[in-house]
């Protein structure tokens, strides 16, 4: 089962009367800075740039999920298009050109309309169509996050029907959802790309697995990627999964043009920096936006030490 904290936190996540205490307290942007790359593109584009020169890749993501408001959805698709065209010099590649792109966006169904009312699949594929062509055309890959498990079905459903225009359409699968081992199978095909991670939602011991059984999962589930025929995205920082994808990826004869290893912003910077110079691809998932506050706790649920940290900001004196 859960922890009381990680459940408790996650509740949080989902509080806006918790949300606007979080921003009005002048210490929390000292913790949150450490894990979101500021309020604005510009920002985000000047911290993409210093992981780009050390070797690394990333993805960038414009925080904000569970719009229910269609010209707000609206407003998202014009941000990552906003961001897409500042994104294009970036690139360091044609778009004809074969091998992981170092520059990918990362977009949430429920940010783009999902839940807008009965039309909200429709919706959200139409804003993501618009996303994707313009990234291919910037030489920018992009991933569909995943979210909670009640949008799983929807999601994958809009995934499938994106691939039929964009083959190389990334998606996150995550290993806790007792149904993800299937779903790796079915996705894995060609050309795919599957992000494949643990898992930040609390989700019911009926459909997710709990506790030792995530870490069994995930390793089933990468070792089903790995002898699959697409592009696996080890997320992960858990020093044994990160080794099980090494692992799995040399027992599948793959080389380091066909996966990858993926880390959040701020998380382990030391081991990204090692790892790249181990000649693996590593991606940054780099968020950045005003939407920060969902992502920020999610993370405090995921790492005891991430709220020991928090903590110790609210306490400081400066």
């Amino acid at each position: 089962m859960p922890s009381p904290l990680r459940t408790g936190l996650l509740a949080a996540a989902r509080s806006k009367r918790l949300e606007r205490t979080a921003s009005r307290l002048q210490l929390t942007r000292k913790v949150v800075d450490r894990f979101v790359a500021g309020e604005t593109e510009q920002q985000a584009l000047a911290t993409s740039r210093d992981i780009l020169a050390s070797g690394r890749f990333i993805t960038i993501d414009h925080l904000g999920e569970d719009t229910t408001d269609a010209s707000q959805a609206t407003a998202t698709v014009s941000a990552y298009l906003s961001l897409l065209s500042a994104l294009a010099p970036l690139t360091g590649r044609q778009v004809e050109a074969e091998g992981p792109r170092p520059v990918e966006v990362s977009v949430k169904l429920s940010a783009l309309g999902q839940f807008v009312g009965a039309d909200g699949d429709r919706i959200a594929l139409e804003n993501a169509h618009k996303i994707v062509a313009a990234a291919e055309e910037a030489g920018v890959w992009v991933t569909v996050d995943a979210e909670d498990h009640t949008t799983t079905d929807s999601t994958l459903a809009i995934v499938r029907e994106l691939r039929s225009d964009f083959p190389h359409l990334g998606t996150v699968l995550q290993a806790y959802l007792k149904r993800t081992e299937a779903d790796c199978a079915d996705l894995s095909g060609p050309g795919s790309r599957i992000r494949l991670c643990k898992g930040a939602y609390a989700e019911p011991p009926s459909v997710a697995h709990q506790g030792d059984a995530v870490d069994e999962a995930y390793v089933r589930c990468l070792r089903v990627l790995m002898h699959g025929r697409g592009y696996p995205m080890v997320a992960t920082h858990d020093p044994a999964m990160v080794e099980a994808g090494l692992r799995l990826a040399a027992e599948a004869g793959r080389s380091a043009d066909e996966y990858e290893l993926q880390m959040l912003y701020g998380v382990r910077d030391t081991e990204q920096v090692r790892l790249v110079g181990q000649a693996r691809h590593l991606r940054v998932y780099l968020p950045y936006g005003t939407e920060w506050y969902g992502y920020f706790m999610r993370r405090l649920a995921e790492k005891p030490a991430n709220l020991a940290l928090f903590l110790r900001a609210l306490t400081s004196t400066k």
